[in-house]
């Protein structure tokens, strides 16, 4: 017994000395809360010594440069550098106050990651520097003496200020994250609930006559959502709000100066344009762009980010070198055989997507926007690239699209994209889907503009895109969420100088009017741009209603531009991208000249939106009818022939809240004479409890409610002006 005790005494001792042991080590620790909802706490050690600095190796799987307790992890990752430096500048400096180059101790595979102590990240930016080979024709383009941006930079210096000249050097600066959201879930919005509201940050606000205070930033737009919400969109979907330099490629033009005004030129896709911002954010870069969110959130407004993962700012081989080129030009960039670089996007260079290094930024990139600004979805510019193979050759499973359809983090989000690219990919229709993603459906855009101005031949394919072109998606495979139906977008007409100028006017882009599409498939209406004639604007007025009515009563997301609500022109350009000036901002005069254009926006948004039958199939029929018909102008004839001008698309279903039965007949005159159709009969059963056809809107008459059916009619046959839309409800009298 007493040599146990003696033993578990002993035990004890042993204990005690590794325990107090422990403690004098811990007093020599500098303590290293990394960020607290990802790491904890944990307790680190200086090791060595660089540049005067007490330093560690980092966290090797966390790219980028994270703040924590103590000190910054900095992490990135070369294929085939031989060395990195670490470059730290005083805040707006040119030159750096401290270079630390990495240890090769402090490198695992290709991933440089260190810990740098006492710095604080309000007093510093920082950048990089690889050494490895140059050789131009295997694309290899390391320089010892360039300075490269982050890759996962959080915040890009130098930008704040909309219109400076960058002096080709882009450094980053570390972002604290401690952003308020309050309790706020996921967006409970389907895309059947979706309005769009397609806009540019700056030209939203940015003319004196929108009357914000904080003119072309986030904060205008939040002084504008009452606006937007009482016009009914749902959606936001904001143009490039990555960061990008504005004055790239700048131009000088009769001393007008052309500029990057679209943003479809990514810096850095991690960073938010902080010349959106109203005032500086140093180290919380982002905070307005959140706070938009939080404010469209509260709306229950989605918000929709363009994302450019085609192509980057660094151009073709004339271009810049501060970022990718620099770190490893021939993995994330297709190259030609000789080293030069694949065109698709039409901007220079194409982004490697499938290349595994470039598939994981891109994912990281969108699970950041997705976790710490709580973004809703994404529209993909020129997403046909996503899909190419490192030679260029389209790919059936392209690994990316699969990835992202697939990603538990991006599960909740929409996906769309603009399924076409510059170099003749058009894949509207053949997107590889997984049935998630949606598409921009050019086809719809096509066909409408077509068959609204009344060009021949055109019927039967509009009838289709009203009924959510079920020839192209395949609802039972696709789903019927997968068409983004548009008329007008950012790229093209404005929905008012679609109807006011038979040819583009982009003489002030400076390339002699030779950019920009030749498709329109527009219509003056009889006189190429502005006039006086009261007949012409009474008409040109009517055709954008058409649209619109067409817009929002077709089965699929329903998307317009903005400013399209109150008539903005552009002045004929179709090809804005460079405008930072009048033709680009929307002109909130004329509001007051076309209110009543906003309110047939409006009344249309809500119709929509009381009508479940026009957003998706309901579970139960209704009226006997079947839930979507196509119909000339003799009642259940759809057999349009090349001549036809008239089409007419019945909707029809329960509402699943209300228990209502809805039928609602969409008819659609695009001949330039008047016409009489005939609608469905209504079965006896309902005509007996007292139900009728009534006219719910009227393009060609002013007053949309006015019900003008003889009541003594029982032939359904209706007179329908000449390029006149009339939507038809059956109601209980």
């Amino acid at each position: 017994m007493r040599k146990k005790a003696e033993s578990k005494k002993n035990e004890t001792a042993l204990k005690d000395k590794k325990a107090a042991s422990i403690l004098n080590a811990a007093e020599d620790m500098v303590s290293v809360p990394a960020a607290p909802t990802l790491y904890g706490s944990i307790y680190m050690r200086a090791y060595d010594k660089i540049a005067g600095f007490d330093v560690r190796p980092g966290m090797y799987e966390i790219n980028g440069a994270t703040c924590i307790a103590g000190g910054v992890n900095f992490t990135i990752s070369s294929n085939q550098a031989k060395k990195c430096e670490l470059l730290l500048f005083e805040r707006e400096a040119d030159e750096p106050y401290a270079v630390l180059q990495f240890p090769d101790s402090y490198r695992i595979g290709n991933v440089w990651s260190m810990i740098v102590f006492d710095l604080d990240i309000e007093n510093f930016e920082y950048a990089y520097r690889f050494d490895g080979p140059y050789d131009k024709k295997k694309g290899l383009l390391f320089d010892k003496e360039r300075v490269i941006l982050d890759p996962y930079a959080r915040a890009v210096t130098g930008q704040s200020k909309w219109g400076c000249h960058n002096n080709g050097i882009y450094k980053a600066r570390v972002v604290r994250n401690d952003f308020d959201w309050g309790v706020q879930g996921n967006s409970t919005n389907q895309m059947d609930d979706l309005i769009i509201y397609e806009m540019h940050v700056r030209g939203f606000t940015q003319a004196g006559s929108s009357g914000v205070e904080h003119h072309g930033k986030f904060k205008g737009i939040i002084e504008k959502l009452d606006y937007l919400q009482r016009l009914g969109v749902t959606a936001l979907e904001l143009m490039p709000v990555f960061e990008f330099d504005e004055t790239l490629p700048h131009r000088d033009f009769y001393g007008r100066e052309l500029i990057d005004y679209w943003g479809y030129n990514t810096v850095s896709f991690f960073a938010p344009n902080t010349s959106y911002n109203a005032s500086a954010e140093y180290n919380r870069e982002g905070v307005e762009l959140k706070t938009l969110i939080r404010a469209c959130h509260e709306r229950n407004m989605d918000v929709l980010l363009d994302v450019v993962f085609n192509h980057t700012a660094e151009g073709d081989e004339n271009g810049p070198i501060f970022s990718f080129k620099g770190i490893d030009n021939n993995i994330y960039y297709m190259l030609t055989p000789d080293g030069g670089y694949y065109n698709f996007s039409g901007c220079g260079n194409t982004l490697n997507c499938n290349h595994p290094i470039v598939q994981r930024l891109i994912l990281d990139c969108l699970r950041y926007w997705v976790t710490v600004y709580h973004v809703d979805g994404f529209r993909f510019d020129l997403a046909s690239i996503l899909g190419r193979n490192e030679d260029g050759a389209p790919m059936s499973k392209p690994p990316l699209l699969q990835s992202l359809a697939f990603d538990p983090i991006l599960g909740g989000v929409k996906l769309i994209a603009e399924a076409w690219d510059a170099a003749g990919l058009y894949q509207v229709g053949s997107f590889p889907s997984w049935n998630r993603w949606a598409e921009w459906n050019g086809k719809y855009r096509d066909d409408l503009r077509s068959f609204l101005k009344g060009d021949e031949g055109f019927a039967a394919a509009a009838a289709k895109r009203i009924m959510g072109s079920p020839d192209i998606y395949m609802p039972e495979i696709r789903g019927a969420n997968a068409s983004v139906n548009f008329i007008t977008c950012h790229d093209g007409f404005t929905l008012h100088d679609l109807y006011t100028y038979d040819t583009k006017h982009n003489e002030e882009n400076n390339w002699d009017n030779t950019d920009g599409s030749d498709d329109n498939r527009s219509w003056n209406c009889g006189v190429e741009g502005e006039t006086s004639d009261p007949g012409i604007n009474i008409l040109r007025k009517r055709m954008c209603e058409n649209a619109a009515t067409v817009l929002f009563l077709s089965r699929g997301t329903p998307m317009f531009f903005m400013g399209d609500e109150f008539g903005n022109s552009q002045g004929g350009n179709n090809n804005a991208y460079c405008q930072d000036n009048f033709i680009s901002w929307l002109n909130w005069e004329e509001l007051g000249r076309n209110e009543d254009l906003f309110e047939f926006f409006r009344f249309m948004i809500k119709f929509r939106k009381d009508h479940e039958c026009i957003r998706k199939k309901c579970e139960k029929p209704a009226f006997g009818f079947p839930e979507m018909s196509a119909h000339d102008t003799d009642a259940w004839n759809s057999d349009y022939k090349e001549y036809s001008h008239y089409i007419g698309v019945m909707f029809t279903g329960t509402d699943g809240k209300s228990g209502e039965e809805q039928a609602v007949y969409l008819a659609v005159n695009s001949y330039w004479e008047p016409l009489d159709i005939k609608l469905p009969d209504i079965p006896e059963k309902y005509r007996n409890e007292g139900y009728k056809w009534e006219r719910i809107s009227d393009t060609y008459e002013r007053d949309p409610l006015a019900c003008w059916m003889d009541e003594e009619d029982t032939t359904n046959r209706v007179h329908i002006m000449d390029r006149t839309v009339v939507v038809f409800e059956i109601k209980k009298a």
